[in-house]
């Protein structure tokens, strides 16, 4: 840091879990240029080493970020790798050149991790082989703290003083060369994520909630990867308009179809072909390309080729059997959704009332949302399903049955054993 860095990030917390009045709030200063300049791309096996040896030498946590191309490409792979670390100085890393960083997470093994929300870049570093043991999430950090937004330039600009260049964040990263304004934008990502981690762990110890995050951050750290989704072209926008079982199916063909080529081309299904021409070709059913071609989304730029093979999957569905044709929705596992509740079970509808409202109190007194207290869908089991013998030992069971972690436990489990307990 230069000096006046280090004298912003000194005197600039904004303590109280969120921004000062804006009548007394210092102007952020402008973050321009990362301290030691921006540092060169790595994309060679040899330059990787140097990486590698550089941040096995530094001290203390280590900064990382993740750049994908999310709207442009096929998945959620990085294609640009940040990390920083006190005696290594930065390091932008590109993982087309070197897709393989497993060595560079075994040199970071035993080393704190800070990822500004975490959960959005811990996939895409695991598929390169960087899977961290222990991490500090800023974003969620922020959002137990209080803080009203939780965004990296939001958060950095209320708590240590700066302002971070963001017109970058929804580029097309898997451009190459990569443009020497968006390296520096990428490169001051980082910059200050170990400042601001400092000055987030100060906060949440002085509020007593450093121990809460603590627990959330293991968690995250510890969790197993997702299991691949169940049926995702269900979740087509606009698939609530798609009624009848045959249209349901030229959805899923037309998805299946599109993802295929999406895959092929490495690029978004979105641009592809658009949600909302599958709904209208599942609505319409067309006939044959002709029909098809009348239909939005399927318009005078799409070749006859294409228009080919989506006409093709509209006909696999229409050839189907009944018995292969896919049924209107998924059954939800837990509970029904809790505007049927009042209808299903009046006492289950009164039980959670009262504990929506109980945790609604808690979480503001606590200045922290809802969900990151305890999840709503935590809350809507137990109400459904409470333990038939209504103790602080049952009730707390059922949560960590639910997966709350302990903190969540204790500030929770009395509330809901009132609510339980009142309209038993």
């Amino acid at each position: 840091m230069t000096d006046a860095q280090e004298t912003a990030a000194d005197t600039s917390l904004r303590t109280t879990g969120g921004a000062p009045p804006d009548d007394v709030a210092p102007a952020p200063i402008p973050l321009l240029e990362p301290r030691e300049g921006i540092p060169p791309v790595v994309a060679t096996d040899d330059a990787l080493a140097e990486v590698i040896a550089a941040f096995a030498a530094g001290t203390g946590p280590v900064a990382v970020d993740a750049e994908r191309a999310s709207g442009y490409r096929y998945g959620q792979r990085a294609y640009l790798v940040q990390l920083r670390r006190e005696g290594a100085g930065s390091a932008l890393i590109d993982p087309v050149g070197c897709p393989d960083l497993s060595g560079l997470g075994e040199a970071l093994a035993g080393t704190e991790w800070i990822l500004h929300a975490a959960t959005q870049d811990l996939p895409c570093l695991r598929d390169i082989g960087m899977i961290p043991t222990s991490i500090f999430d800023t974003e969620l950090a922020g959002r137990l703290a209080g803080f009203p937004r939780v965004g990296l330039g939001a958060i950095v600009e209320n708590v240590l003083g700066y302002a971070l260049e963001k017109g970058h964040s929804a580029v097309d990263w898997s451009t190459r060369p990569l443009p020497e304004p968006w390296l520096r934008y990428a490169a001051l990502d980082v910059e200050l994520l170990v400042d601001l981690r400092d000055a987030l762990e100060k906060e949440l110890d002085r509020q007593g909630k450093l121990e809460w995050a603590l627990e959330e951050f293991d968690a995250i750290a510890s969790a197993p990867p997702a299991p691949p989704r169940k049926d995702p072209w269900r979740r087509t926008s606009g698939m609530h308009k798609v009624r009848r079982r045959r249209q349901i199916a030229v959805v899923r063909e037309l998805w299946t179809a599109r993802d295929q080529v999406a895959q092929r081309r490495d690029v978004s299904p979105g641009k592809v072909l658009g949600d909302a021409a599958i709904i209208e070709a599942a609505l319409a059913l067309p006939v044959n390309v002709q029909a098809l071609t009348a239909l939005p989304g399927f318009g005078h730029r799409m070749g006859r080729r294409q228009l080919e093979q989506w006409q093709a999957a509209v006909d696999r569905a229409k050839l189907l059997p009944e018995s292969e044709l896919p049924q209107p929705g998924q059954q939800p596992a837990g509970p029904p959704p809790p505007r049927s509740w009042a209808d299903k079970d009046p006492a289950a509808a009164a039980r959670l009332s009262a504990a929506r409202s109980a945790v609604s109190e808690l979480a503001e007194r606590l200045r922290m949302p809802q969900e990151n207290l305890i999840t709503p869908d935590t809350v809507r089991r137990v109400c459904w399903e409470p333990p038939e013998v209504l103790t602080p030992e049952t009730v707390e069971s059922a949560l960590a049955a639910h997966g709350a972690r302990r903190w969540q436990i204790e500030q929770v489990a009395p509330l809901l054993l009132r609510a339980l307990a009142a309209r038993a």
